[in-house]
């Protein structure tokens, strides 16, 4: 094989990962359970994606290791039972209009609430440990404990439930496969949102420094650049994604806690190292493989789907020890 034939298939390959294990699995379940478990990864794979993407965007530009990140999903959650509350009309009713809308403003509001957050976060904490790793770790661990117990003491320490909308509490059949109608609906806000984060990133000047920063923070800041400005956008932007992303999960899991942010980061901080820390392509990808091996694990063998995931990212290092689509730098 020519090197330029071994340079494509290098490129290429990571690419073929997520293609290969859907067809993989296939013969062993069978065409209606593997329809149901495919849209089901999928469906998780945008959600965690939400809140992995701002994650990585964070790291990737600012090396900080928010550990902290968790707690923006929290918020966000909350901040969606707290608006859908008031709304309690729009969404017991059986107008996919009405659900919509209020899913929207609730959206919106948990986007914002962790967005704010995020800002004084920064300000506050963040801002006096970069470029400290170890100080970064201790004080966002300190603080995921400190925002918890905040949202206690302002919701209160029991379980709250959060039905989904009646339009989307149903579901649909593809042949004789079942798939839940608000995982379509997940499925289609992820997507949207990957979508426009690929746009601004790649087409709009903001987004050009941002990835010009990923690779050479040094560069941008000689071009006039004044990096701390993007820093904190940066840093605002991956917390509204994380109070998406608990808006979402939240209303998935129809129940939220304390600790809904903390069931999620493990399964974060998987995708990042898998799709290559700083990637937010790598991160959409590593994003939909766990999701799908989740489900497919899950369903083929229960007993090991609890590390099915530490499995995947181990042989993914052990292929690619940067991860599926390292950044440069990183």
């Amino acid at each position: 094989m020519s090197k330029e034939w071994q340079e494509r298939l290098q490129y290429w390959a990571p690419y073929a990962v997520t293609p290969l294990l859907v067809l993989a699995v296939l013969p062993a379940m069978g065409l209606t359970a593997w329809v149901t478990l495919t849209v089901a990864g999928l469906t998780m794979g945008m959600m965690l994606f939400l809140v992995a993407s701002g994650l990585t965007l964070i790291f990737g530009l600012m090396e900080v290791l928010n550990f902290a990140h968790a707690a923006f999903v929290t918020v966000g959650a909350y901040v969606t039972v707290s608006v859908l509350r008031p709304l309690g009309g729009w969404t017991a009713d059986p107008s996919l209009t009405l659900n919509l809308a209020a899913l929207l403003v609730a959206l919106v509001a948990a986007a914002a609430a962790s967005g704010a957050l995020g800002y004084v976060f920064e300000r506050i904490i963040i801002r006096q440990v970069y470029g400290a790793p170890l100080r970064q770790i201790l004080i966002t661990i300190g603080a995921l404990t400190v925002i918890e117990q905040l949202v206690i003491v302002v919701w209160g320490p029991e379980a709250i439930p959060l039905p989904k909308p009646a339009s989307l509490r149903g579901s649909i059949f593809l042949g004789a496969s079942s798939i839940e109608t608000y995982r379509l609906f997940a499925l289609f806000v992820g997507l949207a949102v990957a979508a426009a984060m690929h746009l601004v990133l790649t087409r709009t000047r903001i987004g050009l420094v941002v990835r010009a920063g990923v690779e050479d923070r040094e560069m941008v800041q000689a071009l006039g650049y004044r990096i701390r400005r993007v820093f904190v956008g940066v840093f605002i932007a991956g917390t509204a994604l994380a109070g998406m992303g608990g808006m979402m999960w939240g209303q998935y899991q129809t129940l939220v806690t304390s600790q809904i942010g903390d069931g999620m980061i493990i399964l974060v901080f998987i995708i990042l190292i898998i799709g290559g820390l700083g990637s937010v392509g790598g991160c959409f990808i590593g994003a939909i493989l766990v999701g799908l091996t989740s489900n497919y694990v899950g369903f083929l063998a229960p007993k090991l789907a609890l590390g099915s995931n530490i499995l995947l990212m181990a042989l993914i290092l052990l292929w690619r020890p940067r991860g599926l689509f390292p950044v440069a730098g990183h």
